[in-house]
This record gives structure tokens, sequence and C-alpha cells, in this order.
């Protein structure tokens, strides 16, 4: 059925009771909320069951149901919507983008041109891959580059910084946590090192 659209929940806070499958359960005013999530949003979920957690959050208004889906960063929620603009895609597609890969290294497949990164996604061949890059192409251009959003100064660039940051997601940091702790890192350190010098930071704050 098509997708229309309802009215927007923007965000839930409310104790996080529950990680499994394919979908996260917060508890908002006694009422248990089933949010659909990409597998990078959950496995950053899985270590807090039972704590106070805040996800933005888009409402998908179908005929038959009504889907809640979360995301860490708003960012992850605007490249959701603008993947489920592209003919072919739906939220389950969707979701296998975002579960493949972070978004800062979406963004910059779609920068290069890089068909074979979409391609490498399960659920994605080579024809849907060329659209996903061609159709997001304009949308891409709208947000800084993603080397470049950096939150302030001090954070190093390029294409290490953003394997870094995105080594740094993997293990459950948001985006600007992972930000944070690479800042005022040497500019021409190795991948592993930045990482290092990331958690070390990390945890020592």
């Amino acid at each position: 059925s098509r997708r229309r659209e309802g009215p927007m929940i923007a965000s839930v806070s409310g104790v996080l009771t529950a990680v499994e499958g394919e979908r996260a359960v917060v508890e908002v005013g006694g009422f248990g909320l089933e949010v659909l999530a990409s597998g990078r949003t959950l496995g950053s979920l899985a270590p807090h069951v039972g704590e106070h957690v805040e996800l933005h959050t888009y409402l998908n208004v179908r005929q038959d149901a009504l889907q809640l889906f979360g995301f860490r960063e708003t960012r992850e929620r605007t490249f959701f919507l603008w993947l489920t603009a592209v003919s072919g895609v739906g939220p389950k597609v969707a979701l296998a983008v975002l579960s493949g890969y972070p978004v800062a290294e979406l963004e910059l497949a779609v920068a290069r041109d890089d068909v074979k990164k979409f391609e490498s996604i399960p659920g994605i061949g080579k024809k849907l891959a060329q659209r996903l890059v061609v159709e997001l192409k304009d949308k891409v251009g709208e947000l800084p580059p993603a080397a470049a959003d950096l939150g302030g100064p001090g954070v190093p660039v390029g294409a290490r910084f953003i394997e870094a940051r995105s080594a740094l997601q993997n293990l459950g940091l948001t985006l600007r946590e992972a930000e944070e702790a690479l800042r005022g890192a040497p500019d021409d350190a190795p991948v592993e090192d930045l990482v290092k010098f990331a958690l070390t930071r990390k945890a020592v704050t």
C-alpha cells in the first residue's frame, strides 16, 4: 500500500525495555511503543536496555498499519526519508541500507558515484544502486560534506577521519560522541591510531 503523510511524531523519550529482531520497545507514559530501526541503531541501543533513551522518529501511515521508525541522529532520519522517496525503495530496504553503512559513508559513496558500495548491501541490485546514487546526488548536496560536518574546530578531516568516525559509531557511539572524541587528534594519524585516541579520550572524560 502507498505511503501517506500522517501526523508527525518527531521524537520519543522513555525507558528502553527491549531490543529484539528489527525493533526496540520504548515505554512512554505507560505505553510500550514499538520502534523499527536499522541494525546499527539497534546495536547502539542494545547496551542501554532499562535506561532512559531519546530517539528521533518518523511515523509512517499506511492503510493497514502505523509504523514508527527510530533514529539516533536527525541526519539518519533525513537520509531514511530520502531513500524512501526513491522509486523501488520502501522502509524495509531503506533500513537495510542504513544497516549496511553509517550515513557519512553513504553520503561519501553518493558524492563519489560509488555504486558498488550500495550493491554490497543485501537486497540492493545494480540497477537500484545506480538509481540511488543518481537520485540522492542532489539531496546529499543539500547537506554540508560529511568530512566537513565536524561540529567545530580541532577535529581532523578527510577519509581517515570518516573511517575512524564510522568505526566509533560501529562501537556504539553517536555521531556527536565520535566527533567530540576525535577532537584534537593528529591530522596525519592512521585510522587505527585515531580510533585508539578517541577511545582513550572518551574513557577519561
